[in-house]
């Protein structure tokens, strides 16, 4: 069944009203299948070990329903800058086949290092929504619900919520001529302020537009080596989930009985249930004790256990 085709039900409050969670796109309900967020996989790939377009295959090899790529490992493909309808579907094309083949969902596009969509100037805005527009091409090619984008740019608050909504309304605009969804990610700074960004959905106010939030992306002061500040990670996906259209499950280290040490997924697994979620959940490990395959299958049997 193609895409647009469907329609995704998610994020009911307990109360039964309809959040603007619904997904444009697939009709399917996904009941918390799984899928694989490239960036688990990403020291494999810079380095070369693994090749990026037989991703969905090296997911599909380890149990999962869907695949989240991450453009980075996709720019000797797509230069940055540059739009090519040629080159969009020729990468989709070997993509495809491969999702194809070992039958899996093309679920989302992550997209990094493309302008800042919440910058202080509207001609910055306008070139990072023209830098986005490949991947949102992609995307379309590959049957994707979303595109992941994040919202870089102004450092004052009241500002950063102004010029968010500004850049989130161009880019939802060119997402819905691919019927897409356009989501963001608690992907550090003023980002990971759940209620700020929380603020910008409610103001942007779009069908197509919401977020993705990330179990452990809250830090908004510093980096994440030495972040100076972070933001209770509880009451940011709590303040995210009514406006998700995926959910991200970070983990770093497991205990000896399979639990991450530093989020506690008993009770953030709840704050998914409770708004009734039932689209992806992304597996994304970022821990060093663990290889890749077994920090990836460990975080998968991990939410297996709440859903």
């Amino acid at each position: 069944m193609e895409r647009k085709d469907f329609i995704s039900l998610t994020g009911l409050t307990s109360m039964g009203l309809m959040f603007p969670s619904e997904i444009i796109g697939k009709s399917t309900v996904y009941k918390n299948k799984i899928s694989l967020a490239q960036w688990s996989m990403n020291k494999s790939f810079f380095s070369g070990k693994k090749s990026a377009l037989n991703f969905p295959r090296y997911a599909a090899e380890l149990g999962f329903d869907g695949v989240e790529y991450v453009n980075q490992f996709y720019f000797d493909y797509l230069k940055s800058g540059s739009v090519s309808s040629q080159n969009v579907k020729v990468l989709a094309k070997k993509l495809k086949q491969n999702a194809k083949e070992n039958d899996i969902d093309n679920v989302l596009i992550m997209v990094d290092h493309e302008g800042e969509l919440a910058s202080s100037e509207s001609k910055k805005i306008s070139n990072s929504i023209d830098q986005h527009k490949k991947w949102l091409e992609l995307a379309a090619e590959l049957d994707c619900e979303s595109v992941r984008v994040n919202l870089s740019g102004s450092n004052d608050p009241d500002e950063w919520v102004e010029r968010s909504v500004e850049g989130l309304t161009g880019l939802a605009e060119f997402a819905k001529q691919h019927n897409l969804n356009i989501i963001v990610e608690n992907h550090g700074g003023l980002s990971s302020n759940g209620k700020l960004l929380a603020k910008v959905m409610k103001k942007t106010n779009l069908e197509n537009c919401g977020t993705l939030p990330d179990f452990g992306n809250f830090c908004i002061e510093g980096g994440y080596g030495e972040c100076e500040e972070w933001y209770d990670m509880y009451t940011g996906v709590a303040e995210l989930m009514p406006y998700a259209k995926s959910v991200s499950a970070k983990t770093y280290n497991f205990d000896s009985e399979g639990n991450e040490t530093k989020i506690d997924y008993h009770k953030m697994m709840k704050i998914v249930k409770d708004y009734n979620y039932k689209g992806f959940i992304g597996v994304e490990y970022e821990g060093y004790n663990l290889s890749e395959t077994d920090g990836i299958l460990a975080t998968k049997k991990l939410i297996k256990r709440f859903i």
